[in-house]
């Protein structure tokens, strides 16, 4: 199943054979340089296709990504000019306490974050590294594994991002965080017709980490989160996130397609300018 849409030309090499999934392509997915034929940007599919399933070709100039239409809502910040190594004022002791903070904080902070959050705990879910914060959240994991729960607020859509697109490239998950995690639509009947023929493909050798974010709009009911995600030693990728408000917690939305981005292709980084970094690996 493919979350992560890519552009809708191909080439006659595409015609012909079949190309892999978008963590496995360089696009975000682990190799939407070359690979063309997540799960966001991570299913994709976050991530990712299963290899069976045909893609288009990814674009084939790398540039730093900008949204493509102007976000609506409250004006954006300028862009965070991003540190070496994420900054953390405190290194908390082992994971959050469930059912404190997360979506039980009260009036949490609704500034734009403009560097990385503090006392976060990664975690690895499959071979992927999660955040887990205990203000930000997530704050309730259920009986399957599936983490909810996040703080109202810039950060907590952030955190919310990234939970959601590293959960829903595990397989044993996949089902579950479609289902709980992604905000009901077209968008949602469709990856979960996909995912009942194409499941979702295990990740083998090295792993696509997080390494960045930056948030380009928000308001208390929206929020547009880029996420970057080193596909390589030297490569990175970014993807929009798009995330509502709802029942409580932000859930991830997906576009008629099926995927995360729509037509918004992923794409490869020349550097983190801009994007606040933000790494367990």
């Amino acid at each position: 199943m493919g979350l992560f849409s890519r552009d809708s030309g191909s080439t006659d090499d595409d015609a012909g054979g079949e190309a892999p999934g978008f963590w496995q392509e360089r696009g975000f997915v682990a190799s939407a340089i070359v690979v063309g034929a997540v799960v966001v940007c991570l299913l994709v599919w976050f991530f990712a296709r299963d290899p069976g399933t045909p893609a288009t070709q990814p674009t084939t100039s790398p540039s730093v990504v900008e949204p493509t239409e102007q976000p609506t809502g409250e004006p954006t910040v300028p862009p965070a000019t991003p540190t070496a190594e994420p900054t953390s004022s405190s290194t908390p002791s082992g994971p959050p306490a469930s059912g404190r903070g997360g979506c039980y904080t009260k009036n949490p902070d609704q500034a734009r974050p403009r560097v990385a959050p503090s006392a976060v705990t990664w975690q690895f879910e499959a071979n992927m590294l999660i955040p887990l914060q205990q203000e930000g959240g997530p704050a309730v994991m259920d009986a399957a594994g599936v983490r909810s729960c996040f703080a109202h607020s810039p950060t907590g859509a952030v955190l919310a991002a990234m939970v959601t697109l590293g959960q829903i490239r595990n397989p044993e998950l996949t089902d579950r965080v479609l289902a709980t995690r992604i905000a009901p639509g077209p968008g949602r009947e469709r990856a979960i017709s996909e995912a009942r023929v194409t499941r979702t493909p295990r990740n083998e050798g090295d792993a696509s980490q997080f390494t960045g974010f930056k948030v380009i709009d928000y308001t208390t009911n929206r929020a547009i989160v880029y996420v970057a995600v080193r596909l390589e030693s030297t490569k990175i990728a970014s993807l929009p996130v798009t995330l509502i408000w709802s029942k409580g917690d932000w859930r991830v939305v997906l576009q008629d397609d099926g995927s995360f981005n729509g037509s918004v292709q992923p794409d490869v980084l020349q550097s983190l300018d801009g994007y606040i970094r933000f790494r367990g690996a």
